[in-house]
């Protein structure tokens, strides 16, 4: 999650806003749809290579508990694919530096209260039904379930999930791109 939004948040905001990589790129056959489905595979492809580098240590410690962890890298790919959508969508509506912070506002609470940390019936019935909506609970409960080894049909559902935000976020960037650069 991390890995995907900031370097799809961070690198869009400035090639887009003082860069002005994106007005050179599109003077050529390039189209805005190109640009955020380049910008979506290169931030979804650092995300792969922080998520190795868990898998290992993961693996390393004993902690992957069954051969459907061999599936965690695939895995992280969706995840990186929908925060990374996500975060380039969500870029395109910063305006300054300091609208970061309100990243900062999401994240946290996502990551503190994704059953990240504790099961979800720890938390009270509403808070439960919020934390469900939460892109990283469906990360979470994805990767969790195959390094666990407990898969089940659920599991396409997380996938769907994630996916269909990726593809959000790319459609979004898309529009706003073709509104601010072509217009």
């Amino acid at each position: 999650m991390n890995g995907a939004v900031y370097d799809g948040m961070t690198n869009v905001f400035w090639k887009l806003r003082y860069g002005k990589v994106y007005d050179a790129m599109l003077s050529t056959p390039v189209g805005p749809t190109d640009v955020a489905i380049g910008e979506t595979a290169w931030a979804q492809f650092r995300g792969l290579l922080y998520a190795t580098g868990f898998v290992i240590t993961i693996a390393a410690l004993g902690l992957i508990h069954s051969w459907w962890g061999l599936l965690t890298l695939p895995a992280a790919m969706v995840v990186g694919f929908g925060f990374a959508g996500m975060a380039i969508g969500a870029s395109t509506f910063l305006r300054s530096w300091q609208d970061f912070d309100t990243v900062q506002l999401v994240q946290l609470p996502m990551f503190l209260f994704s059953a990240t940390f504790y099961p979800l019936s720890v938390y009270p019935v509403v808070i439960q039904w919020f934390v469900r909506f939460s892109p990283l609970y469906h990360a979470i409960q994805l990767i969790r379930s195959l390094t666990l080894g407990t898969v089940g049909p659920i599991l396409l559902l997380h996938a769907a999930y994630l996916l269909l935000l990726g593809v959000l976020g790319i459609w979004i960037a898309r529009r706003r791109m073709a509104g601010l650069l072509l217009t």
